[in-house]
């Protein structure tokens, strides 16, 4: 998605680390108009996949999965990243790695959301070294649905996430693929 490289060039700060900042548009301040672009990007690539549901981690990935849903008109399940109080009854689990704050997460979903008759399409803001994702599959496998797809607004293709889940056969669609990024400058895969 070409909109998504030009925010990119123009809002997207590079940090140490091999963190890329892009609060200023997609997920702190959310630049509203694109996010909506970008969930009918979304729509448009898995259009006639029969998606039934979305599934994302809290927190980043919520208002781009949330678009995604909308312009599918589907519903939005988000995987909490604790068990809380209002998640009761029958769960499904599955530890992920976040590769942003270094730490695991347990995340969960009620078994009331995610149906063995659903098909799934994960949407993440970020695809980098493909845990969260290898996560919600894991989620999709326990409920006994059928993954659909990926879809993630930019994937760090130097990371080898999205690669190494597409040699699995999965299906990942990113908006942006960034192959290599420094502080003097940001190159995209073709």
């Amino acid at each position: 998605m070409e909109l998504m490289e030009q925010k990119i060039r123009a809002e997207g700060k590079v940090l140490p680390g091999g963190i890329l900042k892009v609060g200023s548009f997609l997920n702190q301040q959310i630049d509203t108009e694109f996010l909506e672009k970008t969930g009918q990007e979304i729509a448009r690539l898995f259009e006639g996949c029969g998606v039934t549901k979305v599934l994302t981690i809290e927190s980043s990935g919520i208002a781009i999965a949330a678009a995604a849903g909308m312009a599918m008109h589907v519903p939005l399940v988000f995987a909490k990243k604790h068990k809380t109080s209002n998640v009761d009854g029958s769960t499904y689990s599955a530890v992920v790695h976040s590769y942003t704050h270094n730490t695991d997460y347990t995340v969960v979903v009620s078994s009331d959301y995610l149906l063995p008759e659903d098909r799934v399409l994960l949407v993440d803001d970020f695809l980098a070294n493909g845990k969260a994702l290898l996560g919600l599959i894991d989620l999709v496998n326990q409920a006994g649905a059928t993954l659909i797809g990926a879809a993630c607004a930019i994937e760090k293709g130097f990371q080898g996430g999205g690669d190494a889940l597409r040699e699995k056969g999965i299906r990942v669609e990113s908006l942006a693929i960034v192959e290599s990024m420094s502080d003097t400058g940001i190159t995209f895969r073709r």
